[in-house]
């Protein structure tokens, strides 16, 4: 039986945030300040969680009941699916649980900087791979796990999962000089080259000009990406994607390209991170990446000042929803090059410049990639 978990402190990097407890006449969240936080701290979410004393109640409408700035601690997709599993096995199911038991399952061991306390028992902690030896292990556990196989060991695959989100199976791996990897698997629908196929798309996405974490090709098979979370010195860094500090469920997908861009000029200050995202836009749109979803779009908050996240989860996506974007851009699916200009001069890039971005990302990804959509 689980304990009934109805408070929890928010720690950022071991030191006191808040504290999350259930409002027991609603049955929403409610978050309030560590008053030592409130001298010395920032807020968790300018959208959010502003930097001030008193009581914060979630919305019942949305993430449950809970605050969409903690929901971001959870992982997505197979993420959750394996923690489900890992839960069937011993106690019960995730839907079962509320928000601040969902979230004492991640405890000190998720992404990003805030942990949660007390963790709940029995679920065991996790672990990065130290070498690549047993990735094929993993590859083969993951496709089982996925399979619903009653030989599928899902708490072997949970322990080295960092509860990394995404729709793909991962684990984290320590590199030999002290950096934090993220290595993904295929998932059983994938193609057999899915790995090389992030892997060029990402390449490609760098000689567009955009910013991007160390990437490597593990056994010509395996596409790993390093953590933006964790710095050079392992101190884990306080992220939160687009949809959480928008508020919004991304597999909704109601979120504009137009936000994005606003949410960057309002969180960085800064027009030349505006331009990146103006950037990425482009490159989702001629490289055919349709899952372009909020959730592919983070945002890093150091000391209270907060910048664009390098770019990751760019990849050959032509799908989509129904054929569009995840992501639409002044509500259309698939922009023209009209809808794009005029969103590039809505936040200020002068026309030229935004003509200037759009052919150079078109010819990179005409000349590298095997499908493209130009303007």
């Amino acid at each position: 039986m689980i304990t009934d978990i109805r408070k929890i402190r928010v720690l950022y990097r071991d030191e006191p945030a808040g504290i999350l407890q259930m409002d027991p006449s609603s049955g929403v969240c409610v978050f309030e300040y560590d008053k030592s936080w409130l001298a010395s701290g920032f807020s968790l979410s300018p959208t959010e969680l502003p930097l001030q004393s008193g009581l914060f109640y979630a919305d019942k409408n949305l993430f449950g009941g809970s605050f969409a700035t903690f929901e971001n601690s959870l992982p997505d997709g197979y993420g959750l699916y394996l923690i489900d599993r890992v839960l069937k096995k011993r106690y019960s199911s995730l839907k079962e649980l509320s928000p601040l038991q969902r979230l004492s399952i991640i405890g000190t061991a998720g992404m990003g900087a805030l942990s949660y306390l007390p963790m709940m028992p029995g679920i065991g902690k996790q672990n990065e791979l130290k070498n690549s030896d047993l990735l094929d292990g993993l590859q083969e556990e993951a496709l089982k796990v996925l399979s619903e196989k009653d030989t599928a060991d899902p708490e072997y695959l949970y322990y080295y999962s960092a509860n990394s989100g995404g729709a793909r199976p991962k684990t984290t791996i320590t590199n030999q000089d002290g950096s934090h990897w993220i290595v993904k698997f295929r998932h059983i629908y994938d193609s057999p080259d899915i790995g090389r196929q992030e892997y060029l798309y990402m390449k490609t996405a760098q000689e567009c000009g955009i910013s991007i974490p160390r990437i490597a090709l593990i056994n010509d098979k395996y596409f790993a990406i390093e953590r933006f979370d964790i710095t050079t010195q392992g101190e884990p860094v306080h992220v939160l994607t687009a949809a959480a500090l928008l508020k919004t469920d991304f597999r909704k997908q109601n979120v504009d390209y137009t936000n994005l861009l606003a949410l960057t000029g309002y969180l960085t200050q800064d027009p030349k991170q505006v331009e990146e995202m103006f950037r990425r836009m482009v490159m989702n749109n001629v490289a055919l990446n349709k899952d372009d979803h909020a959730n592919n779009f983070s945002f890093l908050c150091h000391g209270g000042k907060w910048s664009l996240a390098p770019a990751y989860d760019i990849t050959y996506s032509p799908k989509g929803s129904n054929g569009e974007h995840a992501t639409s851009l002044f509500y259309e699916g698939n922009p023209k090059l009209e809808q794009v200009l005029r969103a590039g001069t809505g936040i200020y890039i002068p026309k030229e410049r935004c003509l200037e971005i759009i052919r150079k990302v078109e010819s990179v990804c005409g000349e590298r990639l095997p499908n493209v959509c130009k303007f």
